[in-house]
């Protein structure tokens, strides 16, 4: 399958069918292994202004994701292979909730459905864990808020210390 990059993690496939494989993971895995932020994406949705956004996600062990939410967006994720926990934090920072996610043979939840959108970010315990997402498009960077007691991404050492706080939550 031809892919568009659109920068180091992110990428697009092309075509009017858009399939699959094994040989497309290992490819997401080794873009994540190879991007300072170990994570990588394929967009199988053919565009940012598609009504449906759907991606396959890979993310590293070491991979932050910043706690965010969209407004009025609707969001499903579903675990490929490995283990994380979503967490769930009201606008002060307090967790909320932890929902534990594993592939299907883990015997853990595969899939979740969130409507209402609190902050939440990903605390990955397998060495990868492969994902796929659905969210509803137009992809709109103004919609999307970064929890303010959140550090950002560039603040190595701010991440460092808030991926060894959620690892103890």
């Amino acid at each position: 399958m031809p892919y568009k990059k659109i920068n180091d993690e992110v990428y697009y496939a092309e075509g009017s069918i858009v399939e699959f494989s094994a040989k497309d993971y290992v490819f997401l895995k080794e873009a994540a292994a190879r991007n300072p932020r170990q994570r990588s994406r394929l967009c199988v949705h053919p565009g940012t202004d598609a009504p449906i956004h759907e991606m396959f996600i890979v993310h590293h062990h070491g991979a932050y994701v910043r706690p965010h939410k969209q407004l009025a967006k609707n969001e499903s994720l579903q675990i490929l292979e490995g283990e994380a926990d979503v967490l769930l934090f009201d606008e002060a920072g307090k967790l909320l909730r932890i929902i534990e996610l594993g592939d299907m043979a883990s015997g853990k939840t595969f899939f979740y459905r969130m409507e209402h959108q609190d902050f939440h970010t990903l605390r990955i315990h397998s060495p990868i864990v492969f994902i796929k997402e659905v969210t509803a498009g137009p992809f709109l960077l103004k919609n999307t808020i970064f929890a303010p007691w959140s550090p950002d991404e560039k603040d190595t050492a701010g991440v460092v210390k808030f991926l060894e706080q959620i690892r103890t939550m």
